[in-house]
């Protein structure tokens, strides 16, 4: 059903104009021509101060800041400002976890690192406490945040997980995908093995993510791909005892497995694809 706007005239013709023949109207006497013509005036009149004090009235409304019927609303601002520093400052505290940076067992604020950043603490709050969603630290309450200390137990756990969810993936893609899909993935393979060859293990870790996941999305599964790149990441932070980083030699040892199994999917060569992936989580970073 149409909605009439407020203040908008009634449109369409009544059926009684039609329906009767049109009449003369009987001429009125000049006393009610002066009458109507007095009663026009004041209506005018009324009219006219009504819509001065209406227009008063918003004009009072938008000095409020309360909402008129003659403006525009704004639209509402996205926190994307926020959001972005929130976002950065979680990259730069994963990059520090993941180089070493932050030492197991350390206590770390969130004012403290928020003058290291140049931000305030709160953006450094919060992603710190995305950080102790995801395992990598933990609340200590009125000091800060904590650096979880991790074992070699545990990273030797999170392979075995990693192996239960991707090699049977891996192996099920390796009999259906295409070769020239496969080589789509040459680019990613060759950026892990210059991330290797420079040394730096934040560097290494984000590429060899990268390309994890890609391999993985080929299965078209993005809850599996999600599981496994947050079981990859959590293997990538450092160990209690351990050395800050990797030897360069480890790096690229590991970046070679890349390349070696992206040549074997090529090739749909299925048995040295199954003793890569085997192996390649044996010495996963």
């Amino acid at each position: 059903m149409r909605r009439s706007t407020p203040g908008s005239a009634v449109t369409g013709i009544p059926e009684s104009w039609t329906a009767a023949a049109p009449r003369v109207p009987q001429q009125p006497a000049a006393a009610d021509v002066d009458r109507d013509r007095r009663d026009r005036a004041a209506g005018t009149d009324r009219e006219r101060a009504d819509g001065q004090g209406a227009g008063r009235g918003r004009d009072v409304a938008a000095t409020r800041g309360e909402h008129t019927h003659s403006e525009q609303p704004y639209p509402r601002p996205r926190p994307v400002q926020r959001a972005s520093v929130r976002g950065q400052i979680l990259d730069a505290l994963r990059t520090a976890l993941v180089a070493g940076e932050l030492t197991p067992g350390e206590v770390y604020s969130a004012p403290v690192l928020g003058e290291r950043f140049g931000v305030s603490a709160t953006p450094v709050r919060e992603a710190m406490q995305q950080l102790a969603l995801e395992g990598a630290v933990e609340v200590v309450p009125n000091r800060g945040f904590r650096v979880i200390e991790r074992g070699t137990r545990e990273l030797a756990e999170l392979a075995e997980v990693r192996a239960l969810i991707e090699v049977p993936v891996v192996l099920r893609l390796a009999r259906t995908v295409p070769a020239e899909r496969w080589v789509e993935l040459r680019p990613l393979a060759d950026a892990t093995v210059r991330a290797a060859s420079s040394g730096c293990r934040a560097t290494y870790a984000e590429s060899d993510r990268t390309f994890h996941r890609a391999l993985l999305s080929f299965c078209g599964n993005e809850q599996l791909v999600q599981i496994a790149d947050d079981l990859h990441r959590r293997a990538q932070w450092p160990l209690v005892g351990a050395p800050a980083t990797r030897g360069r030699a480890d790096l690229v040892a590991d970046a070679a497995e890349h390349t070696s199994l992206l040549d074997a999917l090529i090739a749909h060569d299925l048995d040295v694809v199954r003793g890569l992936v085997g192996e390649h989580f044996t010495g996963a970073l």
